[in-house]
């Protein structure tokens, strides 16, 4: 059918609707790879009671914005979702994205335009985590679009230099037959400098502790680049890794302006290495006090930062191996407290008084009693660092009930060529 492109909604997929029935408006189709004022031919794929969604077929009125894709593997691959628009047209998108949520869900309309923060459009990623096939042949690559069946890649464009030689190095030895099966999963993190890596292969039962350990070492060999390489059981993302063996360190050494971090395998970083930085500066820049607090803190991206300008710093994070970073990362002012962040409101809560809560919460956002115990500490000042506009939208719903207004709001890009919206809200009483 014939469908008229009426806007781009998070997710990446262009909206439109159907024709309209007996129930009066026709409901809403989403359709990928496709711009705002587009008319497209496409072919309905799932049509559920309240929304469709459709393969685009053929672009036949095209958009001025729309560019051809440079990469190879586009449109198949499930990684990038708007390599057919220019980058100025995707930073004009994702604003769009971010002020329509707020203004949906929140209720809320910005008094100023969002302070967009562009990135280097390509090789920004420091971390690309890739699927592995072993049988009939070798393959790495990532899932084909809409699917979980394996795409073969042997470039990817938005990955750092380094990273790209890392998968280089990896189809030469998967080729030749060193890449057991048992591996699933191959991780690949570059430091800031891009000239070493450290490598996470997660494997599946029932490779044994020796052969992991000689294929670690096996591996490091091959590439002097590698400065750690750590062998895990597990595929499972949100799951704390279980090493069975390492070769070479188990943590890269990650430089920024205003700091150093250890990151071991498996800790969470921000993933663009050009604009980390600037990310850094945008949450702690002109923030002084007694007292902050730094929930889901990570290794300590803000925390180290903010131990300058301010007196005490409590860092709360839940996962044993980025703790273990957060506490060797922490100067002697910031105090790193083990825990989810909701136990922490829930039982220590009331000894905290911060000046200043910084907020970097992952994709599911903080939920209702995290937003309901923050608004209790009546801190002067929240800043929320997010990467789920709908989330965000959501939680700031309950923050801005609780007294506390948008002074400022930005666009970070740290994921160009995705529908993905970084964003960082301050908010202040």
């Amino acid at each position: 059918m014939r469908l008229s492109i009426e806007k781009l909604v998070y997710g990446g997929d262009g909206l439109a609707r159907l024709p309209a029935d007996e129930n009066g408006r026709g409901k809403a189709a989403f359709v990928p790879f496709v711009l705002e004022g587009e008319t497209v031919e496409a072919t309905l794929v799932e049509n559920k009671p309240g929304f469709a969604r459709a393969r685009l077929d053929e672009v036949i009125e095209r958009s001025a914005n729309r560019i051809e894709a440079p990469c190879p593997y586009y449109g198949r691959c499930g990684g990038c979702h708007y390599q057919h628009t220019d980058y100025r047209h995707q930073l004009e998108i994702k604003a769009a994205v971010l002020k329509e949520n707020l203004r949906r869900i929140a209720k809320v309309e910005l008094e100023t335009e969002p302070i967009v923060h562009a990135s280097p459009e390509w090789n920004y990623r420091n971390r690309a985590r890739l699927r592995v096939r072993t049988q009939p042949d070798f393959a790495l690559g990532y899932y084909r679009f809409a699917s979980h069946e394996l795409l073969p890649v042997e470039q990817c464009p938005i990955s750092s230099a380094l990273i790209n030689r890392g998968i280089s190095v990896a189809w030469e030895l998967g080729r030749a037959g060193k890449i057991p099966q048992e591996i699933q999963e191959i991780e690949f993190f570059a430091n800031a400098e891009d000239d070493q890596l450290l490598l996470l292969l997660y494997c599946a039962p029932p490779l044994s502790t020796e052969a992991a350990q000689n294929l670690a070492e096996d591996l490091r060999g091959t590439a002097s680049a590698i400065g750690a390489l750590v062998i895990a059981i597990g595929a499972n993302e949100s799951a704390e890794l279980k090493p069975m063996a390492s070769a070479g360190e188990k943590a890269l050494n990650y430089k920024t302006k205003d700091a150093a971090y250890r990151v071991s395998g498996g800790a969470f970083f921000q993933v663009n290495r050009f604009l980390t930085d600037q990310l850094v500066e945008i949450v702690t820049a002109n923030r002084s006090g007694n007292a902050a607090l730094d929930l889901y803190a990570g290794v300590g991206l803000f925390s180290s930062v903010l131990a300058r300008s301010f007196a005490q710093v409590t860092a709360v994070e839940s996962s044993p191996t980025a703790y273990a970073d957060l506490s060797y990362n922490s100067p002697a002012n910031v105090k790193a407290v083990h825990a989810t962040t909701d136990r922490f409101l829930q039982q220590r809560a009331g000894k905290v008084r911060p000046d200043l809560i910084v907020l970097d919460p992952p994709r599911g956002g903080l939920g209702g009693m995290v937003v309901r115990s923050l608004a209790g500490l009546e801190a002067a000042e929240i800043t929320y660092v997010s990467c789920d506009p709908a989330t965000l939208a959501r939680d700031l719903a309950g923050l801005l009930a609780a007294g506390y207004h948008i002074r400022q709001a930005h666009v970070v890009d740290l994921f160009p060529q995705t529908y993905h919206v970084e964003s960082v809200v301050r908010l202040s009483r």
